[in-house]
């Protein structure tokens, strides 16, 4: 086969090109969207019921967080329209399966990846900063719409302190995920899905009283035979309070884990690599990796959503920790001129992506506005509010000089450059919100806050841009269905 595709390369040069720049066409004219016919109310309110019944359904296969359709059901409580969903339910169950299921680490916070299962029990162990700041920010939205249940409270405050301890870098930006696997015993060669997090009942046993057990048992999915072969993930039965006694449980558990009580414990170390976690003497179990590069845009999003949780639970601390890693950004990741994606090890790296640009912004637009009236100064640029307004403008003003398409609208996912076949200019949300969505909303907010109606007629050029996709494929892009009547700029 090689020879044959070598012996057409030497000797059909002039059908070979024929067929590369049909080809390159091709592929050129799936960039190039039709526009819109109308921005209209019926649009909205087709990408509203389309979008919450993706959170909505009930598959058979695996249970992600999906927060960008989440956020959409959630916002769709705003809008009195016909629907065949109820969307404070939908919403709201969303927030319950995440609080209360197996994809939520109860012993010692952060939620993993996803489950491997539609009743939300068994996750994938990798834990993403990405999903992390989303969550925070999503059950901080249900609890200010009304949605009070106790168990987000509780999520929200041990995923910061899972934050605080293990994915915080000292000089205050975020890590980007843990691995799934990790090594029950350091002479193991391969490491071991999920062994850090779940637990063996004989275990259970040994940990705590009976009293404990039962009421562990009671509360959660907790058998001798196990949910995970044969060992247990945690999963809540019922929402509410847990009860004094069973958080007692639940710290022994900690403490079995990581050899401290979370009190004693507010830094845990990450491991690096395989062989740094196989031959450090940790007090506990051996803990999996830590990817500790930091990403602009998952930093973020995280940021945004320490700055919500601190707002609506009046928790300074949450504020001070998001006010940290925006400042590290702001400081480390401008290098010539221009905004970079990633931190190694303090060298800023890799041009920043459309992405990276339109969570900033977003980011510190929400920093903004949680320090409106809180008294919190930046303790690396002695900022106030206004000055972080600054830089979201600045930031602004640099993501539509590299990034901005004139000729078609929305923006492009990076620079020019002569190796890219087609520059492309994503839209369509995944688990994490796409940018020209989430640009969308920010120019909406920097319109009102600026009275600088430019950044109004650029949301919308870029909602035109994509109004055919929202027309055709509503699901693609949950992110722009609710911004076409500037809701996110709601407190």
């Amino acid at each position: 086969m090689l020879q044959a595709v070598r012996r057409y390369y030497d000797v059909e040069k002039t059908k070979l090109q024929s067929i590369k720049s049909e080809v390159l066409s091709n592929l050129q004219g799936t960039a190039v969207l039709p526009p819109a016919q109308e921005l209209s109310r019926e649009l909205l309110q087709q990408g509203l019921e389309y979008n919450t019944g993706v959170v909505s359904s009930k598959s058979l296969g695996s249970s992600f967080p999906m927060i960008p359709y989440a956020e959409v059901a959630l916002r769709s409580r705003r809008f009195t329209v016909e629907s065949r969903y109820n969307a404070k339910e939908v919403s709201t169950q969303r927030g319950l399966d995440l609080a209360l299921g197996g994809i939520f680490d109860h012993v010692g916070g952060g939620f993993h990846r996803y489950t491997v299962d539609p009743t939300w029990t068994v996750p994938h162990f990798e834990k993403m900063l990405y999903d992390n700041g989303q969550i925070v920010e999503y059950l901080a939205n249900l609890w200010a719409a009304g949605a009070q249940e106790p168990a987000f409270e509780r999520a929200i405050a041990l995923t910061v302190q899972w934050l605080q301890r293990e994915m915080t870098a000292p000089e205050g930006y975020f890590y980007a995920a843990q691995d799934a696997d990790s090594f029950v015993d350091p002479s193991e060669a391969e490491p071991e899905e999920g062994a850090f997090y779940v637990w063996d009942y004989p275990d259970l046993e040994a940990l705590l009283t009976s009293e404990e057990l039962a009421e562990l048992q009671e509360q959660f999915t907790v058998t001798e035979n196990g949910n995970f072969e044969g060992y247990n993930v945690l999963q809540r039965h019922h929402p509410g309070k847990l009860s004094d006694s069973l958080e007692t449980a639940l710290s022994k558990l900690f403490q079995a884990r990581y050899g401290s009580s979370a009190a004693d414990l507010s830094v845990f170390p990450p491991a690096r690599n395989n062989q740094a976690a196989k031959t450090t003497p940790w007090a506990g179990r051996i803990p999996p990796v830590t990817d500790t590069k930091m990403i602009v845009a998952w930093n973020s999003l995280m940021i945004s959503g320490l700055a919500r949780a601190s707002t609506v639970f009046h928790q300074p601390d949450y504020l001070e920790l998001a006010i940290k890693a925006a400042d590290f950004i702001g400081t480390h990741q401008w290098i010539n001129g221009r905004f970079h994606r990633v931190n190694y090890d303090g060298q800023a790296d890799v041009l920043a992506q459309s992405e990276d640009y339109a969570l900033f912004i977003k980011a510190l637009l929400d920093l903004h506005q949680a320090m409106q009236g809180s008294g919190t100064e930046s303790e690396t640029w002695n900022l106030k509010p206004e000055t972080y307004l600054d830089r979201a403008l600045k930031t602004q003003s640099e993501f539509d000089e590299f990034l901005w398409s004139i000729e078609m609208g929305g923006y492009y996912n990076t620079d020019a450059s002569r190796d890219l076949l087609v520059r492309e200019r994503s839209y369509a949300d995944n688990a994490t919100p796409a940018a020209n969505g989430v640009a969308i909303a920010n120019l909406v907010r920097l319109a009102l806050l600026t009275e600088d109606l430019s950044y109004l007629d650029k949301a919308e050029q870029t909602l035109q841009a994509f109004g055919s996709v929202m027309e055709r494929s509503p699901q693609s892009c949950p992110a722009s269905s609710p911004h076409s009547t500037g809701s996110t700029t709601t407190p």
